[in-house]
């Protein structure tokens, strides 16, 4: 079973600095039907202004994986972590017993547009941690790239969830394939570009859910960027 979430129904938050579309219920957006697919609990499709971010702010049990598209996003933690996530950069922070952080763009002039995107993990209570790893444009190049995943195999990082996430770039005309093993589900982000899957065009912001499903078939109609999600 394929389902499709349309870019223009998602909800959004829109304030001076900041312009979020939200895929599955977030803040005061609420969708019952889309509270969230398998472990996968938010897709944020972020935009920040120049000089803008969100101060420090408190996260617990999570998984947040956060993807640069343009642009570049500064992270401090309490941890005592301190990074610039620039495009082709997996972040990923385990919130765990609980931790705080901030996420400021330090561009004066340019905006910064990333996905974050939320996991439940596995299990409470882990202790707090924090990894980032940098994927190079031909890694991701017409291919499906490993970019987290919860044994952190072939480089990727590590998340605490039966999950596999890959990140890909497409050109024109160029396709990719994905199997999926018996009771698995995907989640296919489309994040730039348009892609069609099963028959099914789908545009920057689209998602899609799969179930049941013995693989997926993206072929780019236009250069594009996807995130797919291989969830148990």
């Amino acid at each position: 079973m394929i389902t499709v979430r349309p870019s223009a129904s998602r909800g959004r938050t829109s304030i001076d600095w900041l312009d979020s579309r939200h895929t599955f219920s977030f803040g005061d957006y609420h969708d019952p039907q889309w509270r969230g697919f398998r472990s996968l609990r938010v897709i944020n499709d972020d935009r920040v202004a120049p000089a803008g971010g969100f101060d420090t702010h408190p996260h617990r049990d999570m998984e947040i994986i956060t993807w640069v598209l343009s642009g570049a996003l500064e992270h401090r933690d309490s941890l005592g972590n301190g990074s610039v996530i620039r495009p082709g950069d997996m972040q990923r922070m385990t919130a765990g017993t609980g931790i705080l952080h901030s996420e400021f763009n330090p561009s004066p002039t340019d905006p910064v547009h990333l996905l974050q995107i939320w996991l439940f993990p596995d299990r409470k209570g882990l202790v707090p941690a924090y990894e980032q790893r940098t994927f190079a444009p031909a890694e991701r190049r017409n291919t499906l790239r490993l970019v987290a995943a919860h044994d952190g195999r072939d480089g990727s990082v590590t998340i605490h969830q039966d999950a596999d996430v890959y990140a890909a770039s497409l050109d024109e005309g160029r396709s990719v394939r994905h199997e999926l093993s018996p009771g698995r589900h995907a989640w296919l982000q489309v994040a730039r570009g348009k892609v069609v899957v099963s028959g099914r065009e789908l545009e920057a912001g689209d998602g899609l859910a799969a179930s049941d499903e013995p693989s997926l078939e993206i072929r780019a109609l236009a250069g594009s960027e996807l995130i797919l999600f291989d969830l148990a």
